[in-house]
């Protein structure tokens, strides 16, 4: 890789394998009929980059759940379009700046861009960039994309600015090993609250309990009912609720909220593979009302 950005650096035209969307996935898991892999030419060499871009070697790129809705082909509630068809998928990225025709950057410089191609190499508008981030010793690059990036924020605003839970109160996340569950968790903690945490498999169950300072946790897959599974964990209700997953664990959740409980919405990625008319309905959203349930999104 490094002999050809040397030679990119000299005006060489460098092949780039990027991944794509060649058809959109309305329901289901996405396949290799709809992402797929390819080569294009890119030139990196100075004249070829046009004013306030810059040439980018892309280092680092983070997968999260939102994309699943962006190669749907349905404008479905998002605050982000759908990917277009054949053109390079965009995600939160890091990068190394290689040439550029922006005075706010210079070559070596590593930056964050939200729309950063999936792609080994690019050129992209300057005003994509978010910031460029500072080597300081002790913060790795992968922090920027977990606890620094998408899902460490979005756990900071659902628990701190929305949620806002006081000392002693019952938290529930679910998904709560994933990206956003395992800091907010923590986030929760801090605060002093009781904090259980819902997850796919037994390993991560451990690791919630082990590692993340949770102080209990269970896995969905293995319990007969939601509903009874919140019962045991939680005898005096819960006080606030981070959903990840939306669905049937949110239907429950409305069964076991107390008096002015906090629903941070955060996610429902039990969803994301089927069309709307499809999804879950959940049934017993009166329980807000009754019991003024603050309800918000992060």
């Amino acid at each position: 890789m490094g002999d050809e950005i040397q030679a990119a650096a000299g005006g060489v035209t460098v092949e780039s394998k990027e991944w794509y969307i060649s058809a959109y996935a309305t329901e289901g898991v996405p396949t290799s009929d709809h992402l797929k892999l390819r080569s294009v030419p890119v030139s990196l060499a100075v004249d070829s980059i046009p004013d306030h871009h810059v040439a980018l070697e892309t280092l680092l790129i983070s997968i999260e759940p939102y994309q699943r809705a962006r190669m749907s082909g349905i404008e479905d509630g998002l605050y982000l379009p759908q990917h277009n068809l054949n053109e390079v998928i965009q995600a939160f990225g890091i990068a190394r700046v290689i040439q550029s025709k922006d005075s706010n950057y210079t070559k070596g410089d590593i930056v964050i861009s939200v729309f950063m191609p999936v792609a080994e190499f690019a050129v992209l508008p300057s005003d994509l960039l978010v910031k460029k981030i500072d080597p300081t010793p002790g913060i790795s690059l992968t922090d920027y994309l977990s606890s620094l990036g998408i899902p460490g924020f979005s756990a900071w605003v659902g628990i701190e600015l929305v949620a806002q839970p006081k000392p002693g109160s019952n938290v529930f996340i679910s998904a709560a090993a994933g990206g956003v569950g395992m800091s907010a968790g923590q986030l929760a903690k801090l605060r002093g609250c009781r904090v259980i945490g819902s997850t796919g498999s037994d390993d991560k169950v451990k690791l919630l309990k082990e590692e993340l300072g949770y102080d209990d946790a269970f896995n969905y897959n293995t319990e007969s009912s939601y509903d009874d599974a919140l019962t045991k964990y939680f005898p005096d209700g819960i006080d606030v609720y981070l959903d990840n997953v939306g669905g049937e664990m949110l239907e429950a959740v409305l069964n076991h909220v107390n008096k002015h409980a906090h629903i941070t919405l955060c996610g429902m990625i039990s969803q994301y593979n089927k069309v709307w008319t499809e999804r879950y309905g959940v049934r017993n959203l009166l329980n807000m009302i009754g019991k003024e349930v603050k309800w918000k999104d992060t």
